[in-house]
């Protein structure tokens, strides 16, 4: 399958990040079938919910060992918003709930206090950590979308690739290899979300993803 895959697992920004991707001209599939999955050019997890109910449904429809065989084959992978935060150990939502822990970290709850509402709703400026070619072209400190009640602490930050503040600073983006995460909706974030989306299929397009992503 020469397309790029964006998972249905029953929850989530489907049509709005399919239709992200193929405004910048990529073939898109919306699908909940494994071997789908895993036969495509790249694949994007998407996600809006609650993390307990997404990973049910991700094991129910036999997705888990598809997403990990990908992620390990070195096919282009992007996880956003929900979909970064199921690539880590787990989330402190609704008592703790297991994820598919292929990053090292947890995901965390804001506190609410003076001047901080959760969720998290808005446009937050990031600014570059590691360098990453998913932001090839991105200008420091452009302004995403984010909409969250939970974010990711990564025990590497030198994985980070994106910082933003609600008020402390925290992981908006991360890379490992050819695994690519972000918290913010580049599909709802205009000019440099669909140039973040135009990015990820070059990459899904490269004949030596390895090399380019290391």
């Amino acid at each position: 399958m020469s397309c790029i895959a964006v998972i249905d697992y029953g929850m989530g920004n489907l049509r709005s990040v399919a239709k992200g991707l193929e405004r910048v001209g990529c073939q898109t599939c919306v699908t909940d079938k494994p071997s789908e999955v895993i036969a495509a050019a790249g694949v994007v997890l998407p996600g809006v919910g609650a993390f307990p109910e997404c990973m049910k449904n991700l094991r129910e429809r036999g997705l888990v060992e598809p997403v990990l065989e990908v992620i390990e084959r070195g096919t282009p992978f992007l996880g956003i918003c929900l979909g970064y935060q199921l690539l880590f150990e787990g989330s402190e939502e609704f008592g703790g709930s297991e994820g598919l822990a292929i990053i090292p970290g947890w995901v965390r709850r804001f506190s609410q206090g003076e001047g901080i509402k959760v969720p998290h709703m808005g446009w937050n400026a990031v600014r570059w950590g590691a360098p990453s070619p998913l932001f090839e072209g991105v200008p420091d400190e452009s302004f995403f979308y984010f909409v969250h009640s939970f974010y990711p602490v990564p025990q590497d930050r030198s994985r980070v690739t994106g910082w933003t503040d609600y008020p402390d600073s925290f992981a908006a983006s991360i890379q490992k290899g050819n695994l690519l995460g972000c918290q913010f909706h580049p599909e709802k974030s205009q000019r440099w979300g669909l140039k973040i989306l135009e990015n990820f299929c070059r990459l899904v397009g490269s004949k030596d993803i390895l090399s380019v992503m290391n």
